[in-house]
Order: structure tokens, then sequence, then C-alpha cells
């Protein structure tokens, strides 16, 4: 007996893919948007939006939703008359297609959550179906297109045909490939999906189109495939990816346009519809060869866990073969099946992260209709380029950086980008530009920044928003924007108001993930935010040390370099009156680092820690550290390096990180715990946000935590 069906899976399946369509057919009308504000035709994202509709409408017919269906329906048919015509899209089309798309989003949603789905809009779809016109004369035709036989040229729908035609007027070459299955290339692993992926990195694959043909030596299964592409590539090059030779490589060439012979738009339409189903066909078996599958998410979060589990047992596993050694026992050959556990360790932890990683520019796909869709509020004209390159992030990682990132551009179009008429007025183009660049800073942390080439910030203003001093330099003016609830605009608007400000921009980057956030301004030119961020959160790299009898864990990402203390290095700063912590400074290859005690500011029991008595001479200082080891991690802050001195360095190893959830437990500079093994909680730092509340303590300017302040002193008990 056949298993009854699971709805509730395929009602999941069909809400992930049709997510996927909704954001590509969004993105590709942007795209067809900029291309028509630049007097562009795009003929191959016009297709791909297409098929997007196409399958999201098939995908809702099969769960019953009708309104999805006829919204999808009518947008189809806009599309098809303008591919079947030749004639681009108008603006008019592109901002009702974007209405439509908007509205399919709000009926996904409401089914994803069970509630009743709104019939589709009256309004809507007559407003669709007034923009179908009749189908004119395609500026091309079939017959400027040479090199392929009557029956190819029949399969390439209008779009198409334009798609080829412009690549070789742009310079680049057409090129009809064969590629024949046989059992030969089927050992080389050699097929049609194959071959498709190995050419598709040459070349620009304008259509696969199979053919019937007689029998014979090299076409053993009565079927090749032709693929039609535009390159740049040597044919030999192109020869080697599809399994093929150079001479089975056909040249395609423009000739001059002939007149259409009258009779033929039906069996042209016929065979538009034809060539839709075959490539329709193409995609499909495609796909199920494509090898990819979808997890939910929870499924991978648990496969997380239960590595993280994995790590603390690695831990104790160590700490008890340190007992056995301890005690005389021979343990070599544990210590060496303990080593390889730890290698397998590392590679299980590398293959569950990848898999929970996306790309930074999936993260990043909404952005360009929330800037479309302010710069059309505020009447500013706004233009986004987003340059993410393959970097990715963890899953966790990507849904808290989002808001902040969102909020970010956000405050670059309400804020910074002036006006079209005051930025002609000072020399300015005027369309306003923002750029969201990111890179793989190391292998553990992402570099993501948001510039413009607005007005920059008003030093001036922010300051007499704040109550507080003008600061010298961006470092100080980034501190004033990030004050809780601190605001220049004068007003709310739909823009801005509503939103989280720039404190929780900082708390995002700096506090929660344990990144950095700098910025960069200059009045009249423009402002960059960049963070600096780890690439996962949930098992980490890190130092593990001691002040006094108590263990600490820091990031290994978040610290620049460990030193080694020598006394002659390190000096008091005098102090006019006594502050709550020490001022000591450190130099370092010709810098002067401000250096802390980690001890002194958890009101710890030092061990070899820095005393009161030390002098500018570091006489003193010789004393303190006459007999221990004392050790300075170096982070940096803002472009400004601090040091924290430690008692006792004790390794570097993975650990589980635990955030500390609950407001109750929560305390600047403590980002969370982990467990090393010894059954205790052991608190993770956050050295940025201690550098601060150092800082505070030692200039006397803040009634910040301290020795005397419980805050602190209850997380290390």
């Amino acid at each position: 007996m056949a298993e009854p069906l699971d709805r509730a899976e395929f009602v999941q399946g069909y809400l992930v893919e049709a997510e996927e369509h909704l954001v590509s057919a969004t993105a590709n009308l942007l795209r067809i948007e900029q291309a028509i504000n630049n007097h562009e035709r795009p003929p191959r994202v016009v297709r791909d939006l297409f098929r997007s509709l196409h399958t999201l409408k098939g995908l809702s017919a099969m769960v019953g939703i009708e309104p999805i269906v006829e919204i999808a329906h009518e947008m189809e048919a806009v599309l098809r008359v303008a591919d079947q015509s030749g004639a681009p899209l108008s603006k008019e089309a592109v901002e009702l297609s974007l209405r439509g798309v908007r509205a399919i989003e709000q009926r996904v949603r409401a089914f994803s959550k069970k509630k009743p789905v709104a019939a589709a809009s009256p309004k809507l779809l007559d407003a669709l179906r007034l923009l179908r016109l009749a189908p004119s004369s395609a500026e091309t035709t079939r017959d400027q297109l040479t090199g392929l036989s009557p029956a190819l040229l029949g399969k390439l729908v209008p779009a198409e045909l334009e798609q080829l035609l412009q690549g070789m007027q742009s310079g680049k070459r057409g090129l009809r490939i064969d590629f024949s299955p046989s059992p030969e290339n089927a050992a080389q692993g050699l097929n049609i999906t194959s071959v498709r992926q190995r050419v598709g990195e040459l070349a620009e694959i304008i259509k696969v189109v199979p053919q019937a043909v007689p029998k014979s030596e090299a076409t053993p299964g009565s079927l090749t495939f032709a693929l039609l592409v535009l390159s740049d590539a040597e044919d030999a090059a192109l020869a080697e990816a599809a399994g093929s030779v150079t001479s089975a490589l056909v040249p395609l060439g423009i000739a001059a346009a002939e007149p259409k012979p009258a009779g033929n738009d039906d069996a042209a339409a016929d065979d538009d519809k034809e060539a839709e189903l075959d490539e329709d066909d193409a995609t499909e078996s495609e796909a199920l060869q494509r090898g990819t599958i979808r997890v939910d998410i929870s499924r991978l979060d648990d496969a997380l866990d239960k590595l993280s589990a994995l790590v603390v047992t690695r831990f104790r596993l160590t700490h008890a073969v340190a007992g056995l050694r301890q005690r005389g026992v021979d343990v070599r050959e544990l210590t060496s099946v303990l080593s390889e556990h730890s290698r397998e360790l590392r590679h299980l932890r590398t293959s569950i992260t990848r898999a929970r990683m996306v790309s930074v520019a999936q993260l990043l796909e909404r952005v360009p209709l929330i800037v479309r869709g302010m710069s059309r509020s505020s009447h500013k004209q706004v233009s986004l380029q987003l340059d993410t390159g393959r970097a990715e992030l963890d899953k966790a990682v990507a849904e808290r950086i989002f808001p902040a990132v969102v909020h970010l551009v956000r405050n670059a179009v309400d804020h910074a980008i002036e006006t079209p008429e005051e930025r002609q007025r000072q020399g300015k183009a005027a369309y306003g530009e923002i750029i969201v660049r990111c890179f793989q800073h190391s292998d553990s942390q992402l570099e993501l920044s948001i510039s413009d080439d607005g007005r920059g910030i008003d030093g001036q203003r922010v300051a007499a928003k704040a109550g507080r001093p003008l600061p010298v330099d961006d470092r100080g003016l980034l501190e004033l924007i990030t004050l809780p609830g601190l605001s220049t605009q004068e007003r709310a608007t739909e823009n801005s108001g509503r939103g989280m400000g720039m404190d929780i921009v900082k708390r995002i980057a700096v506090g929660t993930l344990g990144g950095e956030l700098t910025m960069r301004t200059e009045a009249g030119v423009g402002t960059t935010f960049t963070l600096r961020i780890p690439l996962s959160i949930s098992i980490l790299d890190a130092f593990s040390f001691e002040c006094g009898a108590q263990s600490f864990v820091v990031p290994l990402a978040m610290v620049e370099e460990i030193v080694e203390l020598d006394p002659v290095d390190v000096f008091r700063v005098p102090q006019p009156h006594k502050n709550r912590l020490e001022a000591t400074l450190l130099r370092r290859r010709g810098e002067t680092l401000p250096l802390f005690n980690l001890s002194e500011l958890f009101g710890l029991a030092a061990v070899g820690a820095f005393g009161t008595a030390l002098s500018p001479t570091g006489s003193a200082a010789v004393k303190a550290l006459r007999g221990v080891a004392s050790t300075a991690l170096i982070v940096r802050r803002h472009g400004v390096r601090f040091a924290f001195s430690v008692d006792r360095m004790l390794g570097q190893q993975e650990v589980v990180i635990r955030p500390l959830e609950d407001p109750l437990v929560k305390a600047d500079g403590i980002s969370g715990t982990t467990d090393l093994g010894d059954g205790r909680p052991t608190l993770v730092l956050d050295l940025s946000t201690l550098s601060e509340t150092a800082s505070e303590l030692a200039s006397g300017v803040a009634s910040g935590p301290s020795s005397s302040d419980p805050s602190l002193k209850e997380h290390v008990a």
C-alpha cells in the first residue's frame, strides 16, 4: 500500500520554493528597470522572469492558491506578448509587475501562517490586462542569423534571437556546439548536464536544443544537443569542455535583414511554444541530476548541537588523559587516538559549518527593492551597487546582521543622499550612489562596508543633539551617533523614527557577534561604515587564559597579537587623583598602547599582576614580574589598539559558545559562556567592549563597572 502524502512537508517545500522564485522575480524586475533607464534591452532577464512566474503559477495551482495563480497568469501574459513581439517592457509594466510580486508575496505569507488568502485585486488584474498589446513586427528577424538550420532557427523565440544578435554585435562570437551522448562520453562523466556546466563556465549559453538525428557511430543514441552560445574563449577550450573537437564548432554570423514571408505568424508561434516546452523539459531533467536537496534549518541546528556536545566531551577526555599522565600512566597510545579524534572532529565541524553557510549575495537580495522604495518615497534618485563576490556567512550570523545592514542602507538614503537639486548645486551627479561591498577578511572573519557619496555626517549637529563636546575624529563621532536614543531627525518620517537606532547596529555587530564597527566620513564627500564580523558564532577557535584562579576565553578572531610582557616596556601614567583603574601603558614596535589588567578590572586576586607601585621607569614593574611570565592580549577597537594583561595562557582550542540571553545576567564585556571540560561555566569575554569600560574607569569619566561594582564580579565569581 502506498504511504499517505505528507501534506505538511509538501507545503513546506512549496513555501521554500515560492520564496526563491519571488526573490528571483524581484531581482530580475529591478534589473529590467535599470536596463530601461540605461536604454538597454535585457532579453535573457525577461526570460528568467517569465520562468519564475511560470513555475510559481504551477506550484500555487498544485496547493490550490487560486489568487496567486490569477496574478501570476496575468503577469506571465504581459511578458509573453513582449517576448513574442520583440517589444521592450515599459516602465509601467515593470511597476505593475512589482506590485504583482508584492501581492503574491502577501498571499504566500498569509498561506504560510494558515490565514485566509485574499482574492486577487480586480484593479491589479485589469491594469495588467490593459498592458497586453498586439504583437508588432520584431526589430530583428531570423534571417539575420546565419549558420543555423531552419529547424534550429524555428526553435528560437524572439528574445533569444535578439540576445544572440546583441551579443554578436557587441563583439562576442556566436557559436553552435554539438554534443552527442554516447557510452564513451558517459564513461568520461560527460552528459548534457555536465557539458552545460563546463561550457557555461566559458560561454553564455543562450539555448540548448535537443535534436533527433539518424543513428550512426558518432550518434549512437540518435540524439544530439545543439548548444547556442556567446563566448570570447578559444575554440580548443570550448571543444574540450564539450568533449568534442574544434571542427565541430559552427560559427554564427549576421546577414542583412530581409522581409519576413507573410502567413507564417501562426507557425512561428507554434514553434515558440514547442521551444519553450523543450527548454522546460531540459530544465526539469537537469534539476533531477543536479544533486541538490533542501534541508530544514532545524535539522542543521540539531546536527550542530550534537557536534557541540562532542566538542565538550573531547575537552573532558583531554582532562582525563592529562590526569592519568600526572599519575604516571603511559598514555602515549591514548594521546595518539585523542589527537586523531580531534582532527576528525574539526573536519566534521567544517562540514557542518559549510552546510549552514548562505551566500551574502542571497542575504542582500531584498536590499535593492528597499532602496527603490525609499528612493521613490523620499523623491531622491539613488543607485545601488552590490559587490558581494562569493562571500558566505553562517545562517545564524546572517539573520542577526541583516537588520543592521538594512538600517545602514536606509540611513544612507534618508540622511546622507541629497535631493537631485542639492546634488546638482554641489556639482554632483543627480543620482546618489550607495555601494555595499564584502569580502572574507580572514578564515574566520567577513568585512562588510556600506558607502555613500552623500553629504557626510555633521559632527557639530550630532554633538549638539547629544549634548557632548565636538569629537576630534571619526572614532569619537561614531561613539556619539551610537549613543542609545540619539537621533538627528527633527521629526519621524516614513523612513526614519520607526526602527532601531545606530546603537542597535553597534550592539548587533560588536555585542552580539563580537565583531567591530568603524566609520569614515567627510563633509560633502560621503560616509563609509565598515563591519567586521565572524563567519560563525556557535563553535569558534578561541584562546583560554587565567586571571587569578579564574579561567576565561576570548575568540581567536578578536585577538590581534599575543605578547610576553617585558618590564622595561611597561610604565605607569602619572595620575593627579586616584581613579578606579590604574592607567598603564605598553611600548610595542614604536607605538604606545593602553594596558589594562584583567584581574584588577574584574576585582580578582591577581597572580603576578601589576600593582600600584609601577613607575614610569619600570623598576617596580621588574619586581612585580619577577618569576612570572605575564602575557598581554592586544585587540583593536575603532582602529585603536589596546592591551590586556593576563596571568597565564592556557592554549588555543575549539569552544562551544552559549550566549547569555537572559537580560538579568547580561553584562558589558561578557558575550557568553562555554565549558572547557571541567564542568564549570567559563565566561567568553568581549575585549573590545571591555577596552571601552576600562578606558572610562582609568580616566575617571564614567561610573561603569569596576572592582567595587557587583555587576562584573558576580559573573566571574
